[in-house]
C-alpha cells in the first residue's frame, strides 16, 4: 500500500483507512493526494483482506478545506496551465465517482472543516460521520467556480429548496444540521472517535450490519439543528422560476438570515450563481456518471475565467474579499453565455474518463 506526504494508506484489522495528511493547509487536496486516495481505493476494493475504508485526517482544523485550486488560478495562463487545470479536475471527479459506486462500505470522518472538495470526500460515501467539530459549506460561487464533486447529486437530494439555498449561499452547517438533513449519518462526538476505529479495527468480518452496531453504540445526539428550522421559509423564498423571482423575494424578507442569504448570493460571482442555478434546477435527476461529466464541463470552463482567477485572489491570496467580477451583476448575464457552459466540450477536449 503506498502513501504519498500528504495522504497515508493503511490497514487496521479489516478496516482500510485513508488519511489526509496535510494539516497545515487544513488537508486541502492536492493532485497528489488524489491520485493516491484513488490507487488505494482501488486496491482495497480488490483485496479480500479489506471488508471496509475510513477516510479521515490527521488534526482537529479539518477534515479536508477543499482541492487546493490555488496553483492553478494563479499560474501563468498558457497550454502548461490548461493541462494541469483539466488533470486536477478530472483526477477529482474520478475519485468522487469512484467513491459514489464504490463496491465496499466507506466510512467518512468529518470532523472540522469540511468544504467544497471536502464535501466530495464524504458526501459520496455510503457512512457520513460527524463531530462536534464538523463545519460544513459549498462556498464556490466565491471563487469564481460552482457546487461541484457531485452537489448536482447531494443537494438535490435535500428537502424542498435547500440544496438551491445552500449551493447559492454557501451557508455553512454544523452538525446538527448536517445530522437532521441526511447530510451526515451518524454523530459522534470526536472523544469517542478513537472507540470507533478501535471497534472497526476489531471486527472479522467487518461486515454492513457490524458497520451499523458499532456506529449505533458510539453515536450519539448532536446540538439541536438551526438551518433545517427554516425549510418552510426557504422554500418559498428560493421557490422562484428564476434567480430575479429568489432576489425579489429575499429582498422582501424581514429574516436576518434571509438578508445574509442574499448578501452571499450578491457576493459571489454572477457567472457562478447563474451556472448553479442552472445546474441545480436544470440537471437534477441526471444519473452520477452524467453528472460528474458535466460538473467536469463546467470547472473546465469557470476555471479559466477571470472570474476564477479574481475569486482565489480575493479569497485565498489577497484576502480582501473585495473581488471585481466580469460581469458585475446579475442583470448582465447573458442566458445564451451560461447555457453554452453545458454544452459537450469540443473534439480536441476530451470528456470525463470514468473508466
Amino acid at each position: 500500500m503506498e502513501s504519498s506526504d500528504e495522504a497515508k494508506v493503511t490497514q487496521q484489522g479489516r478496516l482500510g483507512v485513508l488519511t489526509l495528511d496535510r494539516p497545515q493547509a487544513l488537508n486541502a487536496l492536492t493532485l497528489e493526494m488524489i491520485e493516491t486516495l484513488d490507487a488505494a481505493l482501488r486496491n482495497f476494493a480488490q483485496d479480500a483482506a479489506i471488508d471496509a475504508v475510513l477516510i479521515r485526517s490527521t488534526g482537529d482544523r479539518a477534515f479536508c478545506a477543499g482541492g487546493d485550486i490555488k496553483p492553478i488560478a494563479v499560474a501563468p495562463p498558457g497550454p502548461t496551465l490548461d493541462r494541469a487545470r483539466r488533470a486536477f479536475f478530472a483526477g477529482e471527479y474520478a475519485l468522487n465517482y469512484w467513491l459514489h459506486v464504490y463496491p465496499k462500505p466507506v466510512l467518512t470522518l468529518m470532523h472540522g472543516i469540511t468544504m467544497g472538495g471536502g464535501c466530495g470526500l464524504a458526501m459520496n460515501a455510503q457512512y457520513r460521520i460527524a463531530t462536534e467539530r464538523s463545519l460544513a459549506a459549498m462556498p464556490e460561487t466565491m471563487l469564481g467556480l460552482f457546487p461541484d464533486v457531485g452537489a448536482t447529486l447531494f443537494l438535490n437530494e435535500l428537502p424542498g429548496e435547500m440544496g438551491l439555498y445552500l449551493g447559492l449561499t454557501g451557508t455553512r452547517l454544523r452538525a446538527g444540521d448536517l445530522v437532521a438533513l441526511g447530510m451526515a449519518t451518524h454523530y459522534v462526538a470526536g472523544a469517542s472517535v478513537p472507540d470507533l476505529v478501535g471497534m472497526l479495527a476489531a471486527a472479522d468480518p467487518l461486515a454492513p450490519a457490524v458497520i451499523d452496531s458499532v456506529l449505533a453504540r458510539v453515536a450519539a445526539d448532536p446540538e439541536p439543528p438551526v438551518v433545517i428550522s427554516r425549510q418552510g421559509r426557504i422554500d418559498a423564498l428560493f421557490a422562484g422560476a428564476s434567480l430575479g423571482e429568489i432576489v425579489a423575494a429575499l429582498e422582501a424578507a424581514p429574516e436576518d438570515w434571509a438578508q445574509e442569504a442574499l448578501a452571499s448570493l450578491r457576493g459571489g460571482s454572477p457567472t457562478s450563481v447563474a451556472t448553479t442555478f442552472r445546474q441545480l434546477r436544470g440537471c437534477a435527476g441526471l444519473p452520477p456518471a452524467e453528472v460528474f461529466r458535466m460538473e467536469y464541463r463546467l470547472a473546465v470552463r469557470l476555471s479559466g475565467r477571470a472570474d476564477f482567477r479574481e475569486g482565489v485572489r480575493a479569497v485565498l491570496v489577497d484576502k480582501d474579499r473585495m473581488p471585481r467580477w466580469l460581469p458585475a451583476t446579475l442583470e448582465k448575464i447573458d442566458p445564451d453565455a451560461i447555457e453554452s457552459l453545458f454544452a459537450p466540450l469540443a473534439p480536441a477536449e476530451p470528456e470525463l474518463d470514468l473508466g
